[in-house]
């Protein structure tokens, strides 16, 4: 059989940042916040069994160990053009791809099977509180989870779960929060949507990551100034954290992947592209909206454009005013146009004003008002 130490060099061997060893006790504390706290409710309409994933042995039923994979996705530099308009864990999300950290898995899962070892991926379990279980990580005030060890314990990290029949001795656990003393909250009070409400708790529907993929309809006014440059995701918190500093600045190798997404991702592409090119070049990577909702991706993007506040974007802007009929495309749009300004932008303005109905009419009047 297999050791404790033997299967933790194994996951180094592979790539992972770290590994660790918890026991399959039920996460009961969890339990109670999931009763208690309906800002989880959006997870039933995606089909997530929170409460099922609690319990290691619904995952699987002899299960003895879990073995938590520290896997750390911030090891290469990233271009600005692209890191300023997505979150870094996004451009590294290789679930349909399955050309990174999903071969690592796979690997580290073959050498258990092939060394007598049962397995099953948690998923749906509580990844970050099995990371502190297993003594690979602590707790952040903005809700993430930091490296104890490795990745120059900073939060740019994922935890893998693997609930297997393996009788392991667990590790120590650092189930606590490990934000220093001297930290005025600096990720609460950088979190422009207030998202962030301090011990540790998040209300997701006001998280631009959230805002980004599984908003309703238009962004509301309140919101846009706030979400920023993102399209997609967002590092708010983690880029103001002390925590990561000395990870952010670390000097980085160069990839061939990120340099490919910078031309791809750019904000006018995504703002006029049609069902081929998203297919191709941007949902293997970011799959959580199909081209159904292509419409959220050019809201977002036009967002963004208007708040970059450079005017190269006001021909991409009309274009795309003129080529996509969606109410809430056009509304962001031309939100985004009197944000810029210029003859330019007014004099689409007032052209579209005149054909202009309900919210739409509304929001251009008030682009309008503001040049």
């Amino acid at each position: 059989m297999l050791t404790k130490d033997e299967i933790k060099a194994k996951a180094l061997e592979i790539g992972f940042a770290d590994a660790g060893v918890a026991g399959v006790e039920p996460f009961t504390s969890q339990l109670d916040f999931i009763d208690i706290d309906d800002r989880y409710k959006w997870t039933e309409k995606l089909g997530i069994n929170l409460k099922a994933g609690l319990d290691p042995h619904n995952t699987l039923e002899n299960s003895r160990s879990l073995i938590v994979l520290l896997f750390s996705y911030y090891n290469y530099s990233i271009p600005l053009p692209l890191e300023k308009h997505y979150g870094r864990c996004y451009l590294n999300d290789d679930r349909v791809t399955k050309d990174g950290l999903a071969v690592m898995v796979k690997q580290f899962r073959s050498f258990l099977r092939d060394n007598g070892v049962n397995t099953k991926l948690g998923a749906g379990m509580p990844d970050k509180l099995s990371a502190m279980r297993a003594g690979i990580g602590t707790s952040g005030k903005n809700t993430l989870l930091y490296a104890s060890k490795s990745a120059g314990k900073s939060s740019f990290v994922f935890p893998v779960v693997v609930v297997t029949d393996a009788e392991l001795e667990p590790d120590t656990s650092t189930v606590e929060n490990g934000c220093p003393d001297w930290c005025r909250n600096a990720c609460i009070a950088a979190c422009p949507t207030k998202a962030l409400t301090g011990n540790g708790r998040i209300e997701p529907s006001r998280c631009i990551s959230y805002l980004t993929y599984y908003g309703k309809e238009v962004t509301p006014r309140e919101l846009r100034e706030p979400m920023g440059l993102y399209i997609y995701g967002c590092d708010r918190c983690q880029n103001v954290c002390p925590r990561n500093i000395s990870w952010i600045t670390a000097d980085k190798n160069t990839s061939t992947r990120f340099d490919r997404m910078s031309e791809d991702f750019a904000p006018e592409k995504v703002l006029l592209m049609n069902q081929e090119y998203f297919e191709k070049k941007i949902w293997p990577f970011m799959f959580y909206m199909s081209y159904k909702q292509a419409w959220r991706w050019r809201m977002n993007a036009a967002r963004a454009m208007g708040n970059t506040g450079e005017k190269k974007y006001i021909p991409y802007l009309i274009k795309a005013f003129d080529d996509f009929d969606d109410e809430r495309v056009r509304i962001m749009i031309a939100w985004s146009l009197g944000k810029l300004g210029g003859d330019e932008a007014i004099s689409a303005l007032k052209r579209y004003s005149v054909n202009a109905e309900g919210e739409l009419k509304e929001e251009i009047k008030l682009a309008l008002s503001v040049n």
